[in-house]
Protein backbone atom coordinates (compact mmCIF):
# COMPACT_ATOMS: atom_id res chain seq x y z
CA UNK A 1 0.00 0.00 0.00
CA UNK A 2 1.31 3.44 -0.94
CA UNK A 3 2.14 5.79 1.90
CA UNK A 4 2.13 9.60 1.67
CA UNK A 5 5.33 9.57 3.77
CA UNK A 6 7.18 7.99 0.83
CA UNK A 7 8.94 10.75 -1.06
CA UNK A 8 7.81 9.51 -4.50
CA UNK A 9 4.16 9.33 -3.44
CA UNK A 10 4.27 12.77 -1.81
CA UNK A 11 6.02 14.23 -4.85
CA UNK A 12 3.40 12.74 -7.15
CA UNK A 13 0.57 14.17 -5.04
CA UNK A 14 2.25 17.58 -5.07
CA UNK A 15 2.81 17.50 -8.83
CA UNK A 16 -0.72 16.37 -9.61
CA UNK A 17 -2.66 18.60 -7.23
CA UNK A 18 -0.75 21.76 -6.28
CA UNK A 19 -1.73 23.80 -9.37
CA UNK A 20 -5.40 22.90 -9.08
CA UNK A 21 -5.52 23.64 -5.37
CA UNK A 22 -3.68 26.92 -5.94
CA UNK A 23 -6.09 27.97 -8.72
CA UNK A 24 -9.09 27.08 -6.62
CA UNK A 25 -7.87 29.19 -3.69
CA UNK A 26 -6.87 32.02 -6.03
CA UNK A 27 -10.24 32.03 -7.81
CA UNK A 28 -12.06 32.08 -4.51
CA UNK A 29 -10.11 34.87 -2.90
CA UNK A 30 -8.25 36.70 -5.65
CA UNK A 31 -4.81 37.01 -4.07
CA UNK A 32 -2.07 35.07 -5.84
CA UNK A 33 0.64 35.50 -3.23
CA UNK A 34 -1.56 34.47 -0.31
CA UNK A 35 -2.99 31.55 -2.28
CA UNK A 36 0.54 30.35 -3.05
CA UNK A 37 1.51 30.64 0.62
CA UNK A 38 -1.61 28.74 1.73
CA UNK A 39 -0.91 25.90 -0.72
CA UNK A 40 2.74 25.66 0.36
CA UNK A 41 1.72 25.60 4.01
CA UNK A 42 -0.95 22.97 3.29
CA UNK A 43 1.61 20.67 1.69
CA UNK A 44 3.92 21.21 4.64
CA UNK A 45 1.07 20.13 6.95
CA UNK A 46 0.42 17.11 4.70
CA UNK A 47 4.08 16.12 5.06
CA UNK A 48 3.94 16.60 8.84
CA UNK A 49 0.80 14.42 8.99
CA UNK A 50 1.72 12.02 6.18
CA UNK A 51 1.20 8.91 8.31
CA UNK A 52 -2.39 9.98 9.10
CA UNK A 53 -3.53 10.75 5.53
CA UNK A 54 -4.08 8.12 2.85
CA UNK A 55 -2.97 8.93 -0.72
CA UNK A 56 -6.63 8.78 -1.83
CA UNK A 57 -7.57 11.51 0.68
CA UNK A 58 -4.46 13.67 0.18
CA UNK A 59 -5.93 15.99 -2.47
CA UNK A 60 -9.01 16.68 -0.38
CA UNK A 61 -6.85 17.12 2.73
CA UNK A 62 -4.55 19.66 1.03
CA UNK A 63 -7.49 21.58 -0.42
CA UNK A 64 -9.26 21.76 2.95
CA UNK A 65 -6.13 22.80 4.82
CA UNK A 66 -5.21 25.44 2.21
CA UNK A 67 -8.72 26.83 2.25
CA UNK A 68 -8.79 26.99 6.05
CA UNK A 69 -5.34 28.58 6.19
CA UNK A 70 -6.42 31.21 3.71
CA UNK A 71 -9.57 31.95 5.68
CA UNK A 72 -7.44 32.41 8.78
CA UNK A 73 -5.19 34.85 6.93
CA UNK A 74 -8.11 36.76 5.45
CA UNK A 75 -10.16 37.33 8.57
CA UNK A 76 -11.66 40.78 8.01
CA UNK A 77 -9.98 41.62 4.69
CA UNK A 78 -12.30 42.63 1.93
CA UNK A 79 -11.94 40.19 -0.92
CA UNK A 80 -12.08 40.91 -4.58
CA UNK A 81 -11.08 38.92 -7.60
CA UNK A 82 -8.06 40.24 -9.48
CA UNK A 83 -7.00 39.48 -12.98
CA UNK A 84 -3.55 39.83 -14.38
CA UNK A 85 -3.49 42.36 -17.17
CA UNK A 86 -2.68 40.62 -20.38
CA UNK A 87 -0.58 42.67 -22.71
CA UNK A 88 -1.97 42.46 -26.20
CA UNK A 89 -0.85 44.02 -29.42
CA UNK A 90 -3.88 46.14 -30.21
CA UNK A 91 -2.30 48.51 -32.73
CA UNK A 92 -4.29 46.98 -35.59
CA UNK A 93 -7.67 47.20 -33.82
CA UNK A 94 -10.07 50.06 -34.38
CA UNK A 95 -10.72 52.46 -31.49
CA UNK A 96 -14.40 51.41 -31.54
CA UNK A 97 -13.45 47.75 -31.18
CA UNK A 98 -11.05 48.51 -28.33
CA UNK A 99 -13.71 50.56 -26.53
CA UNK A 100 -16.33 47.82 -26.95
CA UNK A 101 -13.83 45.20 -25.76
CA UNK A 102 -13.01 47.25 -22.66
CA UNK A 103 -16.70 47.76 -21.90
CA UNK A 104 -17.40 44.06 -22.37
CA UNK A 105 -14.46 43.08 -20.13
CA UNK A 106 -15.66 45.48 -17.45
CA UNK A 107 -19.21 44.06 -17.64
CA UNK A 108 -17.84 40.52 -17.52
CA UNK A 109 -15.60 41.21 -14.50
CA UNK A 110 -18.43 42.93 -12.63
CA UNK A 111 -20.83 40.09 -13.42
CA UNK A 112 -18.24 37.51 -12.35
CA UNK A 113 -17.42 39.38 -9.14
CA UNK A 114 -21.15 39.61 -8.36
CA UNK A 115 -21.55 35.82 -8.42
CA UNK A 116 -21.63 34.05 -5.07
CA UNK A 117 -18.18 32.67 -4.23
CA UNK A 118 -19.12 29.02 -4.79
CA UNK A 119 -20.62 29.74 -8.24
CA UNK A 120 -17.65 31.89 -9.29
CA UNK A 121 -15.17 29.24 -8.17
CA UNK A 122 -17.06 26.47 -9.95
CA UNK A 123 -17.37 28.54 -13.13
CA UNK A 124 -13.67 29.46 -13.23
CA UNK A 125 -12.43 25.97 -12.38
CA UNK A 126 -14.58 24.53 -15.15
CA UNK A 127 -14.16 27.17 -17.85
CA UNK A 128 -10.62 28.40 -17.19
CA UNK A 129 -8.91 25.28 -15.80
CA UNK A 130 -11.04 22.78 -17.72
CA UNK A 131 -11.87 20.79 -14.60
CA UNK A 132 -14.71 18.30 -14.83
CA UNK A 133 -17.68 18.59 -12.51
CA UNK A 134 -16.62 15.44 -10.62
CA UNK A 135 -13.17 16.92 -9.92
CA UNK A 136 -14.68 20.17 -8.68
CA UNK A 137 -17.19 18.28 -6.53
CA UNK A 138 -14.35 16.32 -4.91
CA UNK A 139 -12.37 19.50 -4.22
CA UNK A 140 -15.37 21.32 -2.79
CA UNK A 141 -16.64 18.32 -0.84
CA UNK A 142 -20.09 18.40 -2.45
CA UNK A 143 -22.03 16.25 -4.90
CA UNK A 144 -21.74 16.50 -8.67
CA UNK A 145 -25.41 17.58 -8.69
CA UNK A 146 -24.50 20.55 -6.47
CA UNK A 147 -21.75 21.54 -8.91
CA UNK A 148 -24.17 21.22 -11.84
CA UNK A 149 -26.61 23.49 -10.01
CA UNK A 150 -23.88 26.04 -9.22
CA UNK A 151 -22.77 26.09 -12.86
CA UNK A 152 -26.35 26.46 -14.08
CA UNK A 153 -26.97 29.38 -11.73
CA UNK A 154 -23.63 31.01 -12.62
CA UNK A 155 -24.32 30.79 -16.36
CA UNK A 156 -27.88 32.03 -15.90
CA UNK A 157 -26.67 35.03 -13.90
CA UNK A 158 -23.90 35.83 -16.37
CA UNK A 159 -26.29 35.60 -19.31
CA UNK A 160 -28.69 37.99 -17.62
CA UNK A 161 -25.95 40.53 -16.93
CA UNK A 162 -24.04 40.20 -20.22
CA UNK A 163 -25.64 39.66 -23.59
CA UNK A 164 -23.81 37.21 -25.85
CA UNK A 165 -22.24 34.77 -23.41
Amino acid sequence: MDNVCEEEVFSSIFTNTSKTVYNSIYYKYGNAEKAYDAVQEAFLKLWENCSKVSPEKAKSYVYTVANNLYLNVLKAEKVRLKYADRQQDTSHESPEFLMEEAQYREKYEKALAALPENQRTTFLLNRIDGKKYAEIAEMEGVSVKAIEKRMHLALKSLREKIAGI
